[in-house]
């Protein structure tokens, strides 16, 4: 073997060392020095034993390293335990578990351990929008009243020295809407909290995002029914745009140009005197307006490559999937309403529930709280995007 070569060679070193370093002693007792011949044999000696130290150094660190592989591989127990079949199953969401593992024998080497990638695989997660837009304000109560202007009818006219004044009306309407709760919860072993701390704060981020995402689809369809929020898209909280196909045709505009009708709405809300600072727009029908082009097959709102935000006519477009296909709503978002948050989005964890102490269960609860109040429906106009 290599190894056992080299220590016979390390054996002979030593002992031609030890001959010339008893040489070295003689010549420096008779002539207080080494001669040439005697240094460069010593100098020569100590390179060899040095090569060969470092080449036996090699070969033990080579042996140590396929050790530790060796250590290191993973049992069918550990890949089992590891799996996500077991961890199913210990936290009570599987009858059973089980995991293929596949044997490749390639020399001494009888298992194949998985390429296990760190962290976890991501789904997907929609980028907020609608809060953006909305007045937000906090809350201590349960309950939201407010006061909704209905009509304005503004009769302010020049008048003649000593004429009575005209007068003007206005009418309110007193609402009330209650501050909801939105929230899920799951459950989670101890063991998993504990021993996979990664994928317990993946779970927790879920949790919070899917309260978010709920509250953004109910912030643009909430019915008003307990309890659903007051949303946007609910009838009474905005004005119907009004526009048939005919009604388009009539005015010299196309009834299936999806420019031409918001164009009209936006210049609806700014004759109302409430300028519009959003379209909300479903991203489908968002795209088939932004891959629109002219008879020569250029884009209407730019080029692929412009990285220009989202705009029709001055007007910040808002894509969200919350808002049905075809609908569309335009209006003056930070003046329509105010979305009053009782509590954020707030993460607690139990074992208080009636078996989790004896089957080492955590249940995982998100909760917010809010109330949405639209104040002036006359400042939102919405309706269908391509109407009959």
């Amino acid at each position: 073997m290599e190894l056992d070569h080299i220590s016979k060679q390390i054996d002979g070193i030593e002992k031609n060392l030890a001959a010339f370093s008893a040489k070295a002693d003689e010549e420096i007792k008779a002539t207080s020095k080494i001669s040439a011949d005697t240094k460069a044999a010593l100098d020569g000696l100590g390179a060899q034993q040095r090569e060969l130290a470092d080449r036996l150094l090699t070969i033990e660190q080579r042996g140590s390293q396929q050790q530790e592989g060796a250590s290191k591989a993973e049992g069918w127990g550990q890949q089992f335990t590891k799996s996500d079949s077991y961890k199913s199953f210990i936290g009570g969401s599987a009858q059973k578990a089980s995991l293929e593992v596949k044997n490749t024998v390639v020399t001494s080497d009888t298992t194949v351990a998985p390429d296990r990638k760190p962290g976890v695989v991501g789904g997907a997660f929609r980028m907020f929008t609608i809060e953006d837009l909305l007045n937000s304000a906090p809350t201590s109560s349960n309950a939201i009243e407010y006061t909704r202007e209905n009509v304005f009818t503004n009769a302010a006219a020049e008048t003649a020295e000593g004429a009575a004044l005209p007068e003007s009306s206005i009418t309110f309407t007193l609402d009330n809407v209650p501050v909801q709760s939105v929230g899920h919860w799951i459950k989670l072993s101890r063991q998993l909290i504990n021993d996979a701390a990664a994928l317990a704060a993946y779970i927790n981020t879920r949790l919070r995002y899917g309260v978010d995402l709920r509250v953004e689809n109910q912030l643009v369809n909430g019915n008003g029914t307990s309890p659903n929020l007051s949303g946007l898209f609910k009838a009474g909280n905005f004005t119907a745009h009004g526009y048939t196909a005919a009604a388009l045709t009539g005015a010299g505009l196309s009834a299936t140009n999806r420019f031409d009708l918001i164009g009209k709405m936006l210049g609806d809300c700014q004759m109302a005197d409430y300028p519009a600072d959003g379209i909300l727009l479903n991203p489908a029908d968002w795209w088939t307006m932004r891959l629109t082009k002219d008879t020569t097959g250029r884009y209407l709102l730019g080029d692929p490559g412009d990285s220009a935000p989202p705009m029709l006519f001055g007007t910040p477009v808002v894509a969200c999937s919350a808002v049905a296909a075809d609908m569309v709503m335009v209006g003056a978002f930070g003046m329509a309403a105010t979305k009053h948050d009782r509590e954020g989005v707030t993460v607690d964890m139990s074992e208080s529930d009636s078996d989790n102490f004896t089957k080492q269960l955590v249940t995982v609860r998100a909760t917010r709280r809010l109330a949405l109040a639209v104040e002036r429906p006359a400042s939102l106009r919405a309706g269908d995007l391509t109407p009959a």
